[in-house]
């Protein structure tokens, strides 16, 4: 691992004071993912800001139902959080499916949103990647692509994103809370993680330097219905082959809600809109 500096934001704004101008900076939460990255010598920065003690900790319930989730939230804690046990199971679901309990006490809601393919090829740096090498091509379309995507992929690249809670956030329309040195913003989930095209190392909307702060989930009755699944080769600790966060309601045995997304399967979290438009107005 190169040397690189370290610096301790005391408030969101500082932290992205601290960011900007640096080209090979980035924030450190939980470092779960970006530590590694590091090591194997993928990730090769400059300045480390960690953002981990920031008062970003917490849900807020607002009046209209919505729940904002503090970036720096844990996924242990928001895992136990009464508010999403009860309201959206599937979210806590897919938390728990993910890593071993002692990673999900270390990594963060925010990091979790930005965390790295799995892809063996990106790792390894004697193999074209263009998701680690802009335009060197994509060694897994010829070579190991066991757990690549099947949906929205394209000849620059095939890997997938790992996240499991990103598949139940997809399934109840999150919106991702920023701040950047032109002030806060949000982007919606399903427009955050970019399409893959010829620029597969372009992987999020994120404006540079930008710090996620939150993210928060509109409130959705059906979500109270919900499960995750996950599909893996083994049980304790995992990445998916395949995964799914499914919400249902039905009234007069008719479908009136649905929610379905997938993972593991496509270089994002991937809604299936018109299997959900097939299903409403259908019968239970």
């Amino acid at each position: 691992m190169r040397e690189f500096d370290y610096r301790r934001a005391t408030d969101a704004h500082e932290a992205v004071a601290l960011l900007s101008g640096e080209p090979e900076a980035r924030f450190l939460g939980g470092g779960t993912n970006l530590v590694d990255l590091m090591k194997t010598g993928v990730e090769n920065l400059a300045l480390l800001v960690d953002v981990h003690a920031l008062p970003l900790d917490r849900i807020e319930v607002a009046d209209d139902g919505a729940l904002t989730i503090g970036a720096t939230m844990t996924n242990s804690d928001l895992a136990a959080h009464p508010e999403v046990r009860n309201r959206y199971p599937a979210l806590a679901e897919a938390l728990l499916a993910g890593a071993s309990g002692q990673l999900r006490n270390m990594a963060t809601v925010g990091g979790n949103l930005l965390q790295r393919t799995r892809c063996g090829y990106f790792t390894d740096l004697s193999r074209p990647c263009g998701k680690r090498e802009p335009g060197s091509g994509c060694s897994a379309l010829d070579g190991e692509n066991h757990n690549h995507a099947i949906l929205g992929w394209s000849e620059h690249c095939v890997a997938t994103n790992p996240s499991d809670m990103a598949v139940a956030l997809a399934a109840f329309d999150a919106v991702v809370r920023v701040l950047s040195a032109d002030g806060s913003a949000e982007i919606p989930l399903a427009e955050f993680y970019l399409p893959v095209g010829d620029t597969p190392h372009r992987e999020t909307a994120l404006p540079d330097g930008a710090l996620i702060t939150g993210v928060t989930l509109p409130a959705a009755p059906v979500a109270a219905r919900s499960r995750y699944r996950k599909v893996r080769e083994r049980a304790s600790y995992a990445f998916a082959n395949g995964s799914i966060a499914a919400a249902l309601h039905v009234e007069d045995g008719t479908v009136r809600d649905v929610r379905l997304a997938f993972g593991a399967v496509a270089f994002r979290p991937w809604r299936a809109r018109e299997a959900e438009r097939a299903l409403i107005g259908g019968p239970a």
